[in-house]
């Protein structure tokens, strides 16, 4: 074996933005990112990427992440034809986790198999698990890895192609023979924990900034330098079942045969802790309720983190009410904390109805606020959604003068954050709410091709895959900028925005209403003139993209933020680079597959003639 055996890329995973031409393409997206660190490209990968990576990199290959979509936001000129030509791998793999990234992450794979016809294209996340059986029939897809967890099978199917093995016995994989015939390998691997990987691999993602001399390719989002927030993923799975989540317990049996969450340990997560604080000084976010698992486990996560005495701000998310007791054991816990709750509606009927979180009366949730601001919560935010089953424009409405009546309660001082924006562009597949009718949706799109498509359509309008019956797509766009300019107004009466800020979003949601029209009377002209007038109206379109429900920097969780050097964080490098040395040693002499997953499994589910798929 050569010196090109030990040092090629096995594996490149590109992470692609959601249109993979938007900047070309004039897309008026509307607010469909404006609760999320991302922009309305969904330039933020999947944590998982980064224990897939290191898992394979433990299992000596050579593993490259490339987030194209933040190369492609922060430098106009990119040349990402010119760059995937120079990458040499044996499989390129593009993630398609969230539906918003359809089109993107299709033509990059498309784009990459093009540009290099020897190699394999690999498809994986929960979309991608969804409609793999749709997937897989395009040309230009080898294979797609199911699951929520794909490290293990990832690495039976890298070791397949190296040793030349039948990809029979690869689990999770769907793939097609020389002939074009679809195999769909049975989905086994389903881990009962998430104690094997590390999620997300933040030393791996050091490491692979210097092992590969670029920054760029790794960081997470656009404003992250601004604001480093980091993850902690509680994980995978959730015990709830709310009607519009992908996450939602059915949805995970339904894409992963998951019947139940699988959780990483309070140890891993602490261990999470300690290497963020290698680097970082910003917020660290625990994903999901902590309680989810039980009040036992988060009580040993909140002792076990008390003793960490970490500087660092820490967010947590709240799915049902909690009291004093909980919030005084975070109390104790951290110095400094904020709570983030989504009750999506003020009508507590519609969130018991629709089976949404906090099926509750609203004095419950206004109990669990105030125990929350008594016991030192810095902030608690509140988000809401338009678009929820059975909602009707004035139910979106009541939320103003709800969050006002909480104001009252709790006094203008800031320590309550409100935010709305619609649930779109689409609903997520295998949510109850796409597969049940029940629910009243009537859905414009179904299958993968059509997400695909609609995602080039020119306003958000047209992309939105829904109506429901309750509401038309041109009620929903109305509910939304309608209550986001009465909220506006409500935070500027109250002080909880300045002037600036309410301005700036006030202008915002003019330029999206009046651009949404003259689009709709653009696409009303003869075909050869419908370009040109779309052209004129760019820098509307790109001043209606952002920040038309409100202010991104109000969602901002401002402190003690930046990147530090710490000794710890000094000593992973050499320690990396060794790494790198000794498995280059093993690629050598053929020592691989040195870690093959041997942890607990969930047991393989009957699931008859179901094979997945739409």
């Amino acid at each position: 074996m050569g010196l090109r055996e030990v040092f090629h890329t096995d594996l490149t995973i590109l992470h692609a933005p959601q249109v993979f031409d938007f900047r070309k393409e004039l897309i008026l997206a509307g607010p469909v990112a404006d609760a999320v660190p991302s922009t309305d490209q969904f330039e933020m990968y999947p944590a998982g990427i980064t224990s897939i990576a290191s898992y394979l990199a433990k299992n000596n290959y050579n593993v490259r992440i490339i987030n194209l979509a933040y190369r492609m936001l922060t430098d106009p000129g990119y040349d990402v034809v010119g760059r995937l030509k120079r990458l040499d791998s044996t499989v390129f793999g593009v993630d398609l986790h969230w539906l918003p990234h359809a089109q993107g992450a299709l033509a990059m794979a498309e784009l990459t198999k093009r540009l290099h016809p020897e190699s394999y294209t690999l498809m994986g996340g929960l979309s991608s698990s969804y409609y793999h059986e749709e997937l897989i029939r395009y040309p230009f897809i080898d294979f797609v890895l199911r699951g929520d967890s794909t490290e293990e099978p990832c690495r039976q199917l890298l070791h397949a192609l190296r040793v030349k093995e039948s990809f029979e016995s690869v689990e999770n994989l769907t793939w097609k023979r020389r002939n074009g015939e679809v195999v769909v390998n049975p989905l086994t691997f389903i881990p009962r924990n998430l104690d094997y990987i590390d999620i997300p691999d933040y030393i791996y993602a050091v490491k692979a900034v210097f092992k590969y001399m670029s920054i760029e390719d790794m960081i997470p989002f656009l404003d992250w330098f601004q604001h480093p927030t980091t993850m902690l993923l509680n994980s995978r799975g959730c015990t709830l079942n709310c009607s519009t989540c992908g996450g939602a317990i059915s949805a995970y049996r339904t894409i992963t045969e998951r019947p139940s969450p699988a959780f990483r340990s309070p140890e891993k997560l602490i261990t999470d802790i300690q290497a963020i604080r290698k680097f970082s000084r910003g917020p660290i976010f625990l994903i999901h309720d902590p309680r989810i698992g039980g009040y036992e486990r988060a009580e040993r996560f909140f002792t076990l983190l008390r003793k960490e005495d970490i500087p660092n701000e820490f967010v947590i998310e709240l799915f049902f009410p909690a009291g004093d007791e909980f919030f005084s054991m975070v109390q104790r816990s951290v110095k400094k904390w904020r709570v983030q709750v989504t009750i999506e509606t003020a009508d507590e009927r519609l969130r018991k109805l629709d089976n949404l979180k906090f099926p509750v009366p609203n004095d419950k949730i206004e109990g669990t606020i105030s125990s929350a601001l008594a016991s030192g919560c810095r902030r608690l935010d509140l988000f809401f959604m338009v678009g929820i089953p059975h909602q009707t424009y004035e139910d979106v409405m009541a939320t103003v003068p709800y969050c006002e009546r909480l104001i009252k309660r709790f006094g203008p001082d800031g320590r309550i954050g409100f935010f709305v924006s619609p649930m779109g562009p689409f609903l997520d597949p295998g949510s109850p709410a796409f597969q049940d009718p029940k629910f009243g949706y009537r859905h414009f799109y179904r299958t993968l091709e059509e997400h695909r498509q609609a995602l080039l359509k020119h306003t958000w309008k047209s992309i939105l895959s829904y109506e429901t019956d309750a509401m038309t797509r041109e009620q929903i766009l109305a509910a939304s900028y309608d209550v986001a300019a009465a909220l506006n107004e409500l935070k500027l009466k109250y002080g909880l925005i300045d002037q600036a800020t309410f301005d700036q979003v006030k202008s915002h949601q003019d330029v999206a209403r009046k651009t949404m029209v003259l689009i709709d009377q653009a696409m009303r002209l003869p075909e050869g003139e419908q370009k040109s007038a779309i052209e004129r109206l760019r820098k509307q379109i790109n001043e209606a993209n952002v920040d038309s429900m409100f202010s991104k920097d109000e969602l901002n969780w401002k402190g003690d933020e930046g990147l530090r050097l710490t000794p710890g964080f000094l000593r992973i490098l050499p320690e990396g680079f060794m790494e790198e040395v000794v498995h280059g040693i093993h690629r050598l002499a053929g020592a691989y597959d040195t870690s093959v997953y041997q942890g607990p499994r969930v047991p393989a589910v009957d699931l008859g003639s179901r094979t997945g798929g739409n």
